[in-house]
Parts: C-alpha cells; sequence; structure tokens
C-alpha cells in the first residue's frame, strides 16, 4: 500500500530533472499523474516510467505562462483523472545576469514562467479543489528566493514572489481543506553542476554543511511527504531542502 494511493496529481515541468523526480515519487507511492511541460513530446521518459509503476497517466502540452494553455491542461487533467488531489507547480526558468545589464525581456521571460505560471496554475486547479473540499498545492520555490544570489535578479524575485504566493493562498484556503506549502531546494546535482570547474564545484560544496549536492530524489520525497496525510496539519510553509545550506 502507497501512503498516496487513489490520489491524483498534476505535476509542471515533469520532462526532465526534479520534475521528473517528482512525477515518479508520486506514481510510486501510488498517485495517477498528469504530467505537463511546454512540449508533451519531452514527457515520454517521464510516463513511461509512471506506466511502468503500473499508475495511469496523462501528457500535457502547457505554456505555464498562457491563462488559456493552464486553463485547458487542467480541465483536461480533472477529466481524464476524474479529480486533481494534488497540484506541484515545478516548472521554472533561469536567464541570470547582472542587474545593470539584464535586459526587460529576461527579467519579464523568468517572472512569467516562476511567478505567473505557479498563479495560474494554483488558481486554475483552486476551483475544482474547493468544490471537493480537499486538496493540496506545493509550489517549488528556491533558497535564492530566501537568500538572493547576485546574477540572479530575477529568479530570486520570482522565487520570492512563489513564496509569498504560496503563504497567501495557504490563509485563503485553508477553510476548504486545501492546504498549501512549498519547497526551497538548494544545490541540486544536474547537467549544469556536472559540467561546473573543480574549483566552483568546491566553492560551492564550502557552503553547504553536508558536503553534497542534493539529488532530484531529495526533493521528490518531501513533495511525496507534504502531499500525504502525514503533513495533515502543515499549511503556508516552505521546507528548505539545502543540506543545511539555509537554516
Amino acid at each position: 500500500m502507497g501512503m498516496l494511493d487513489g490520489k491524483t496529481a498534476m505535476v509542471t515541468g515533469a520532462a526532465r530533472g526534479i520534475g521528473r523526480s517528482i512525477a515518479q515519487e508520486l506514481a510510486r507511492c501510488g498517485a495517477d499523474l498528469a504530467i505537463a511541460d511546454l512540449d508533451a513530446a519531452w514527457l515520454e521518459e517521464t510516463a513511461a516510467s509512471i506506466k511502468d509503476a503500473g499508475r495511469r497517466v496523462v501528457c500535457l502540452s502547457m505554456d505555464v505562462g498562457s491563462s488559456e494553455d493552464v486553463t485547458s491542461a487542467v480541465g483536461e487533467a480533472v477529466k481524464e483523472l476524474g479529480g486533481l488531489d494534488i497540484m506541484v507547480n515545478n516548472a521554472g526558468i533561469t536567464k541570470d545576469g547582472l542587474l545593470m545589464r539584464m535586459s526587460d525581456a529576461d527579467w519579464d521571460a523568468v517572472l512569467n514562467v516562476n511567478l505567473r505560471g505557479a498563479f495560474l496554475c494554483t488558481r486554475a486547479v483552486a476551483r475544482p479543489m474547493m468544490k471537493k473540499k480537499s486538496g493540496v498545492i506545493i509550489n517549488i520555490a528556491s533558497i535564492i528566493g530566501l537568500i538572493g544570489n547576485a546574477g540572479q535578479c530575477n529568479y530570486s524575485a520570482s522565487k520570492a514572489g512563489v513564496i509569498a504566493l504560496t503563504k497567501s493562498s495557504a490563509k485563503e484556503l485553508a477553510s476548504r481543506n486545501i492546504r498549501v506549502n512549498a519547497i526551497a531546494p538548494g544545490f541540486i546535482q544536474s547537467k549544469m553542476t556536472d559540467a561546473l570547474s573543480d574549483e566552483v564545484r568546491a566553492s560551492m560544496l564550502d557552503a553547504i554543511p553536508m558536503k553534497r549536492f542534493g539529488t532530484p530524489e531529495d526533493v521528490a520525497q518531501v513533495v511525496a511527504f507534504l502531499a500525504s496525510d502525514a503533513s495533515a496539519y502543515m499549511t503556508g510553509q516552505v521546507l528548505t531542502v539545502s543540506g543545511g545550506m539555509v537554516m
């Protein structure tokens, strides 16, 4: 028996990385999945692993910055799965650059995906969850939204906004038995960290008390906890998954 048996979930940005691991972990725990990304073809590997776990899966092409796309995709997920119990707002991008050199386009692009996308998905899924008077929304923020980072004004602002969105929507939706929490990952192992020089990697690891990068699975397991009844009395919280980098 899985702790999410009988539950349905939707994960954005599920084609690779943390999003893929989240979808796989929720399936392993017993949930049926709607997985979304900008190009549905990118989702094939994620979908195959979910099917291998014996769960149903629906692949959705969705631009999280488009209100029309989000409304349509959430509606299709609800229809195909018979409802949505869990929403994971994971889709995100970076366009790094120093403040004085950052273009309007790079600022707008990051805020559009990371913050507007989380808002649109939360608003869209709140309606069906309110009707059934239950639900869980989990936003993937970042420790950069808590501490900032040079060269990432747009990203840090977007993730700080996601944290504020989490807290405000948690207060609005709590009376309908809908919980809203956020996870703020630290440095997570990825193709980007693999490509760093030994010197840069050593500098990053020096800031982490546990002396290792996190894995996508480290984040996914916390998502599963927040999605389950094990966290039934938690809402409006931000859990850092950073190896002690942020305490």
